[in-house]
């Protein structure tokens, strides 16, 4: 690849000048997904991130797009501050589109046909609040260079052959589960929140146990005398 690099003087800009989500809902799940993936690829080579100007053609910095999530496997993970393609030397495995009002013109239109163009093995796009997608979670894959549409199961969710999972639209947020064992990916917090009461519970059985015990005990010395 670095045979193919030419040097160039071209300046690339980090921000796009946009807001990153249209309003409050749509940035939380942007970064609710995006911490999500991380997760689930920690200790891999695989390169998880969002809202970042992705450059597509080399010593021209007016050609990129700014995918909302995106996830790149077979490469080192870790802080960019921005993704050049021809650097990196693969797009994007799969991309997430979190849509709103503002951005279903592009996200349904010129951002496909472009990562169509790059090769991006799959797409997809999830409207939160329901207004702008029916349904609110598509995918689409691209076989023999052309882009086509991922049937939802009889559950109405997408699985991902990029990403080993199984994504699913509930209560306005994209569950992700995994493919192998159909355990849901948790936020940190999530996790958290698991693992207490999982604590909790477990030192409630504890106690009712030892209530027994002292119970049966009881019982025993009372027949005894």
């Amino acid at each position: 690849m670095a045979s193919s690099i030419r040097v160039t003087t071209a300046t690339y800009p980090e921000p796009d000048g946009k807001p990153m989500g249209e309003t409050d809902e749509h940035r939380m799940e942007m970064v609710r997904l995006i911490e999500l993936l991380g997760r689930f690829f920690e200790g891999q080579d695989v390169y998880v991130s969002g809202d970042l100007l992705v450059f597509y053609e080399q010593g021209n910095p007016k050609k990129f797009v700014v995918p909302d999530v995106f996830v790149v496997k077979g490469i080192k993970p870790g802080k960019r501050r921005f993704y050049k393609l021809w650097i990196e030397g693969k797009p994007p495995d799969a991309i997430i589109e979190v849509t709103s009002r503002k951005t279903k013109k592009t996200d349904t239109g010129k951002k496909p046909s472009l990562y169509c163009q790059l090769k991006v093995p799959e797409y997809f796009l999830f409207d939160p609040t329901e207004d702008y997608l029916h349904p609110p979670l598509q995918g689409h894959r691209l076989v023999g260079g052309q882009d086509e549409p991922i049937v939802p199961d009889s559950q109405g969710a997408l699985v991902s052959e990029q990403l080993g999972l199984r994504l699913h639209a509930e209560g306005g947020q994209v569950m992700l589960y995994r493919l192998d064992t159909g355990e849901r990916i948790l936020t940190e917090a999530e996790a958290r929140q698991a693992a207490e009461e999982a604590f909790q519970a477990e030192a409630q059985a504890r106690q009712a146990a030892e209530a027994e015990i002292a119970r049966l005990r009881e019982e025993l010395r009372r027949g005894g005398t």
